[in-house]
């Protein structure tokens, strides 16, 4: 019999802690850290559940200091794959080591590129340039409403980004324009191609929720594909399904920022009797992390916290809480509106627990995959460490 009927992947979407060895390789100082520097930023975090279960013990967190009694089990999670995006991230959470990174195209697409989706499409495009989502809309968002053009705009990361006023092109519009650029742009190794709708007026833009990903597929199978192939339920909460193109996430539930998503999340785990709720908490990195907002992201953190008791209810007695991160996105640093390339927290929580333990570090983000691969006796990922002895001692 499995340790755990169900488990919950709950991903604060940026919230590494600390720098990984290899950052300088990604452009990133020692100094990077989300929730340390976001901490000592505004004076400390509030964040007492997760400071309960142990989170203080894997860096310095003002506000959430070390515990010699930890109610969870908590591991320090290096990556091993060669990037520091989303995908890149959720991926080897579930088995994948990346190795070959996606292409950045930076400071433009090439002309070939954009000729292509232009004439696919039937839009000519505005833009075309590194930018970041607020500040290509203040330049480009009246020449947009005036014009008609999508706005196409890129990133520090692998993603080629159309914005569209929501009364210009409407959602399902913006979403195949968007899928047609995903089949275009494979063969260039393009990550993602991501559907940026917004609403609003010149000075007061305001992106919707409406945004849809179009990834590209992980390389190999993942541990939601073994549990998919059982018939153990997956089920997706955010972004989780277009992350992974669909791949493993047969259910996926759409969610409006962090507060939905956690939400939801509770119904999900309520009503599943067996099987994965895998949740990414989309605000953390969108809203607060790249737009450099510690006094945000410190808000979400609480917000998160205060759902902590409700996510164990939910789970019971045979349901596992797995509080992760795919990458960092210290909202403190000022070198640029990227990720940063850091370690990341897996904090496991279970009413069951008595007491819990700090586990280390672990060698790869997919020892969470692991550790859940061994409770559902799916196999070994090839990748990372099964931490489940250690917690059920």
């Amino acid at each position: 019999m499995r340790p755990f009927r169900k488990a919950c992947i709950l991903v604060l979407d940026g919230a590494g802690i600390g720098a990984a060895a290899d950052c300088a390789e990604f452009g990133d100082p020692l100094t990077v850290n989300t929730l340390g520097n976001c901490a000592r930023s505004v004076g400390g975090l509030v964040a007492p559940h997760l400071q309960a279960l142990g989170l203080g013990c894997l860096t310095d967190i003002a506000g959430v200091p070390p515990t010699s009694a930890p109610q969870g089990f908590v591991l320090r999670m290096v990556e091993v794959s060669a990037a520091k995006d989303t995908p890149t991230g959720h991926w080897e959470m579930v088995g994948v080591h990346t190795k070959l990174p996606f292409a950045v195209y930076n400071p433009r697409f090439p002309d070939d590129i954009v000729a292509q989706f232009e004439q696919a499409s039937g839009y000519q495009v505005l833009g075309n340039c590194v930018a970041s989502g607020t500040e290509i809309l203040d330049r480009l968002g009246p020449e947009h409403l005036r014009t008609g053009k999508p706005i196409l705009y890129t990133s520090a990361d692998s993603v080629f980004q159309v914005a569209a006023h929501e009364e210009v092109i409407a959602i399902e519009e913006l979403w195949r324009i968007c899928q047609i650029a995903r089949e275009l742009l494979d063969p260039y190794r393009v990550g993602r191609v991501i559907a940026r709708p917004f609403v609003g007026t010149a000075g007061a833009w305001k992106r919707t929720y409406n945004r849809k990903d179009f990834s590209m597929p992980p390389p190999a199978g993942t541990l939601l594909d073994r549990l998919t192939a059982r018939a153990i339920p997956v089920i997706g909460v955010g972004k989780i399904q277009d992350i992974f193109a669909g791949c493993g996430v047969p259910h996926s539930i759409h969610s409006e920022g962090n507060a939905d998503g956690l939400q939801l999340t509770i119904d999900a785990c309520h009503k599943l009797a067996d099987g994965l709720v895998f949740t990414n908490l989309v605000d953390f990195d969108a809203l607060y992390g790249h737009r450099r907002d510690p006094i945000g992201f410190a808000a979400a953190l609480t917000q998160a916290d205060q759902r902590v008791p409700e996510l164990l209810d939910a789970l019971g007695d045979d349901g596992l809480l797995c509080i992760t991160a795919d990458h960092g996105n210290d909202p403190t640093y000022t070198g640029s509106t990227d990720h940063t390339r850091e370690v990341v927290p897996l904090v496991l929580a279970s009413s069951r627990f008595s007491s819990g333990g700090d586990l280390g570090t672990g060698s790869s983000f997919a020892c969470l995959g692991q550790t859940l691969a061994d409770n559902w006796g799916v196999g070994d990922l090839g990748l990372g460490t099964s931490y489940l002895p250690q917690i059920m001692q």
